[in-house]
């Protein structure tokens, strides 16, 4: 596989970053906090998304291929 220039440099400057911080998981993500508060890109907050089966008004789960709903005309029952 061949490698992408792109992602060597990513994966290079997170492994120098990493080596800065001396590996320590809390202080990395401390810096990249204070690295995002200092930047002036604008945060978008989105309203939380609906589950899909809500969306659609579907509440109960499809059942599953070959049933007819519990009932097998292959199976009789005498009484």
């Amino acid at each position: 596989m061949e490698s992408d220039p792109v992602v060597a440099e990513v994966r290079a400057v997170r492994e120098q970053l990493a080596a800065r911080l001396g590996f320590r998981l809390h202080d990395i993500v401390k810096e990249a906090q204070r690295q995002d508060a200092a930047g002036d890109r604008k945060v978008v907050r989105l309203p939380p998304r609906r589950p899909f089966s809500a969306a659609v008004g579907a509440n109960k789960p499809e059942p599953h291929a070959g049933s007819n709903g519990g009932s097998n005309p292959a199976v009789t029952q005498s009484r």
